[in-house]
């Protein structure tokens, strides 16, 4: 990420946020009828501490300094997560990995990650790297979702399915938060990794390939690891209820799992066996 699209990311984060905070949810009285909806900058620059000039310098993405005890009060004021906190210190204070641009062109998933993935058997589970390419998976998922190994490995982004591919869209009951789950988890990294220009290019296709992406994309949310309950309506399985947890692999790559757990008191755990042994006896 060079500085202008770092400070531009910076800018459109804090805008987004300040702009979904009512004055009611950080203790201010609502006034009268406001031009636009959220928060006022005067009103953060208040919370935190700081100059109205100075935060509108910040928001309009303007190349300033700032420390660590006013970003910690402006995160504050705007009430982020810790996901969110460390994106914005990583975009203001440029404090990514600073780990080369070039990804290992495949990520070697260890004999014991393999074995895992093999004994998830009624949880569809898919292992990705930092640029959300699959680079593994389980039976499951394949039964679920796609066989990925019918698509060559430069085509397995996560994120790009997820807008691109007809069988993405037609399988989430509400496919806007089923893609604002692992959008989350990409900006987390698009944060993390600010020196990594893959993301500059890759935002850009898709931008300019996806007509509903931007707008998504620009709610800005952020969470390395969200927990959210998905329904899936499967061509073949019909209704299925999912939780999906997603976690950080640790060791020399960053990988991530995503595990998708049958809902319990659902039928979905019944139906995805059935369907797994009715598609392989079909094979055979």
């Amino acid at each position: 990420m060079n500085n202008r699209s770092r400070l531009q990311a910076l800018s459109t984060f804090l805008k987004s946020k300040r702009t979904s905070l009512s004055p009611e949810a950080v203790g201010l009285p609502a006034g009268g009828r406001r031009r636009t909806p959220g928060l006022r900058r005067e009103e953060v620059a208040q919370l935190a501490g700081v100059s109205h000039t100075w935060y509108t310098w910040l928001e309009q993405g303007r190349d300033i300094k700032a420390s660590m005890s006013v970003l910690d009060a402006i995160a504050t004021a705007l009430r982020l997560t810790s996901d969110e906190r460390k994106y914005l210190y990583a975009l203001a204070l440029e404090s990514g990995t600073g780990l080369s641009s070039v990804l290992e062109e495949t990520a070697q998933i260890s004999p014991s990650l393999r074995r895992i993935l093999q004994e998830l058997r009624s949880c569809p589970t898919i292992i990705s790297d930092r640029h959300c390419q699959i680079v593994g998976w389980n039976e499951a998922a394949s039964h679920v979702f796609m066989n990925f190994e019918q698509l060559p490995p430069s085509e397995r982004n996560m994120i790009a399915l997820l807008f691109e591919r007809q069988e993405f869209r037609r399988l989430a009951g509400n496919w806007e938060h089923f893609v604002s789950g692992f959008l989350a988890i990409f900006r987390a990294y698009y944060g993390q990794y600010v020196d990594d220009e893959w993301y500059e290019h890759f935002l850009g296709r898709m931008k300019q390939t996806q007509s509903d992406f931007a707008a998504l994309w620009e709610k800005s949310q952020v969470s390395a690891a969200p927990e959210v309950l998905i329904e899936f309506r499967h061509a073949k399985a019909g209704k299925m209820l999912f939780q999906l947890t997603s976690l950080q692999v640790h060791g020399e790559t960053d990988l991530r799992c995503s595990i998708y757990t049958p809902a319990p008191d659902s039928m979905t755990e019944r139906k995805l066996e059935q369907l797994m042994a009715r598609e392989s006896a079909e094979t055979e």
